[in-house]
């Protein structure tokens, strides 16, 4: 006789087991407990994110990727202890490199300094994901203005300290979260202060029962630099040598933190720049009212122009990523990589949707980071220049370059550098692939696109 193990089978009244009201509650409990372990379980796996942006550092101004003057020795270990990657982009200038983190948008459409309320940044998204979130630094999207709706705590950051703008006047003025809180002219002492701040929310403002996300964004080295008395001298790079050199100890300082507090094993730890440096003549001769020696000279390395350019100079940066036993260590990754791709990957890693109604151009590279793949971006889009795909690189003629940035011997023409042979970008090739420029130039066109939210207009 054949058998249907999902029919139904009608006992008589008498056979029936009628479970006691005792052992209904016990499974129900049962239920419950295994319900909140579960969701415990899961909050214990969410890792906690320590972004470490600094302001105006170089490509080559660290230790690990090629400069031989300055002394970095925490920043040194910690692409030891994780991946360096060294085709890692940010933006050209301030303003527009920060919306583009907070957002996962290109600055064209997360508009910079003034960047909109209605934006939605990743410690928004993250808050509904069950994490704490803080802010420490220059923030540099509400137009450097106390516009409350547009300042850190609206933004999705529970906890802010820091300066809604930038020290180009040689002073600052701190905000706690909307309450203006004093101001300064002592630019030596910003990176401590700010260390100081993080370390201080590490230890005694955070619920350590639940994971945060701690943004650190520095001042230091924008325009008018200055190092504390105790680094102050002490480098072979003059004045900016001596605040690169702070800049590593008191990240250094921070990074202790993290392992004094057993958060290390689950804590992902993310270092880059939010430009190039400025290194052009056409700047520093102009600029007024710095003091003596304090004119900053960063160091792009082998790479072309600097701040405010589209050339690699201005947007290729630094970025070491370190999270022990996820991330691989000793590994140096080519893959192209962005700030815009930090709201996807967070997603992936904590448990939020991305925003459904705007484009985001940012993708997840989560594979990325866990050395599960080898790629990374199909391609990166430069603000109002050119594209890069690959390893090819367009600018237009009309490439939009910040004034002190123009290199007056360019002629405007078509350009395209093949940067695996070329990094510097010295040697055009559009003359001789013009079926590569229209291609790219074709690409570039999809990506300027507005906010539609058509599938071709999502292609990365």
């Amino acid at each position: 006789m054949h058998v249907r193990m999902n029919a139904q089978i009608n006992l008589p009244p008498a056979a029936r087991v009628i479970p006691s009201k005792p052992f209904l509650t016990r499974v129900m409990m049962l239920k419950i407990l295994l319900v909140l372990a579960s969701a415990t379980t899961a909050e214990a796996e969410k890792p906690n994110i320590l972004i470490i942006f600094t302001d105006d550092q170089g490509y080559g101004d660290v230790g690990c990727y090629g400069s031989e003057q300055n002394k970095t020795p925490r920043l040194d270990q910690l692409a030891a202890e994780g991946t360096r990657f060294t085709s890692f982009y940010s933006q050209t200038v301030c303003g527009p490199s920060r919306s583009a983190l907070l957002t996962g948008r290109h600055p064209i459409r997360s508009k910079g300094w003034g960047m909109p309320a209605s934006e939605i940044t990743f410690a928004e998204k993250l808050r509904g994901a069950g994490y704490q979130t803080a802010c420490i630094g220059k923030w540099d999207v509400s137009n450097r203005k106390p516009i409350i709706e547009r300042m850190p705590n609206a933004q999705g950051f529970e906890y802010y300290f820091g300066t809604l703008g930038a020290n180009d006047g040689g002073g600052v003025t701190f905000h706690e979260n909307n309450e203006k809180v004093g101001s300064t002219r002592d630019m030596g002492s910003l990176t401590t202060l700010y260390t100081n701040k993080a370390i201080d929310y590490l230890k005694n403002r955070r619920d350590p029962e639940k994971p945060f996300v701690l943004y650190v964004a520095h001042t230091m080295m924008h325009t008018i630099i200055d190092a504390s008395e105790r680094f102050r001298g002490k480098s072979a790079g003059g004045l900016y040598g001596d605040v690169v050199e702070e800049f590593d100890y008191e990240t250094g300082r921070l990074l202790d933190t993290i392992d004094q507090l057993e958060l290390r094993a689950n804590t992902l730890v993310i270092y880059t720049s939010d430009n190039g440096p400025w290194n052009q003549d056409k700047y520093t001769k102009k600029k007024k009212g710095h003091p003596a020696g304090s004119v900053f000279w960063g160091d792009a390395g082998p790479l072309r122009n600097g701040k405010g350019s589209p050339y690699e100079g201005g947007y290729r940066l630094p970025c070491i990523v370190r999270w022990p036993d996820k991330v691989p260590a000793g590994r140096t990754s080519d893959a192209i990589f962005a700030t815009i791709d930090f709201m996807p990957t967070f997603a992936a890693l904590t448990g939020y949707t991305v925003p459904s109604d705007r484009r985001i151009d940012g993708i997840d590279q989560t594979d990325l980071l866990l050395g599960k793949q080898e790629s990374g971006r199909d391609h990166f889009y430069f603000q109002g220049a050119g594209i890069r795909s690959g390893n090819w690189k367009y600018l237009k003629p009309a490439a939009f370059f910040h004034n002190y940035a123009v290199e007056d011997d360019r002629t405007k023409v078509d350009e395209l550098y093949d940067l695996e042979n070329d990094l510097g970008e010295r040697t055009n090739l559009a003359s001789k692939h013009p079926e590569k420029v229209a291609e790219l130039k074709e690409l570039m066109s999809a990506v300027e696109q507005s906010d539609r939210l058509r599938p071709e207009d999502s292609k990365r």
